[in-house]
């Protein structure tokens, strides 16, 4: 069996049982209505969710305030 790793991260709770027995069209539904939902969900926090978005794509590799050394492939080309 895969091990299946959710982006939020948790790996212990109630699991969520699929039926595999599910049409395209019943699982296409599924898919519409997660749309949806994210959607209303984004309208309405809109400005914490974004914020928070930034946040965790901020990069934490920054580069030493001291280190000037450029790669050649920086250089312009002319």
């Amino acid at each position: 069996m895969k091990l299946y790793h959710p982006p939020s991260g948790l790996n212990r709770g109630l699991d969520l049982l699929i039926d595999a027995e599910w049409t395209p069209a019943q699982a296409w539904a599924v898919i519409e209505l997660l749309d949806d939902l994210r959607d209303r969900i984004w309208a309405h926090y809109e400005l914490p969710l974004s914020k928070r978005l930034r946040k965790v794509r901020q990069t934490s590799c920054r580069p030493d305030p001291g280190d000037h050394h450029k790669a050649p492939d920086d250089e312009p080309p002319f």
